[in-house]
């Protein structure tokens, strides 16, 4: 019976392992994880808490009412970058963020 108990201590302390390296990924710059989660199989993210994890992670300090931060992106043809502060004191910008994979 000693064994079984050694087995499940070990399987609970190595999935709280798993979660923890998750977290550590999931707060990493949004280009970094892309790179590393592109390695994880899409048939072991039920074994976590996706969501509830990804929304601690990602939260920012942004409230809602204050300017949001600045950032650079690349028009899609990719000829051109579009800075969010070049449009500040003009009309009000609307963002819009999703995935299209």
């Amino acid at each position: 019976m000693l064994w079984l108990l050694l087995i499940v201590v070990t399987a609970v302390a190595a999935y709280g392992i798993f979660l923890a390296g998750m977290f550590v990924v999931m707060c990493q710059p949004p280009v970094r994880f892309g790179r590393l989660m592109r390695h994880f199989p899409m048939w072991a993210m039920p074994l976590m808490p996706f969501e509830a994890m990804w929304t601690r992670a990602r939260r920012g300090a942004t409230r809602v009412g204050e300017l949001a931060p600045d950032f650079t992106l690349r028009t899609i043809d990719r000829r051109t970058e579009v800075t969010l502060s070049a449009h500040r004191g003009r009309r009000p910008v609307v963002l819009i963020f999703g995935s299209y994979t």
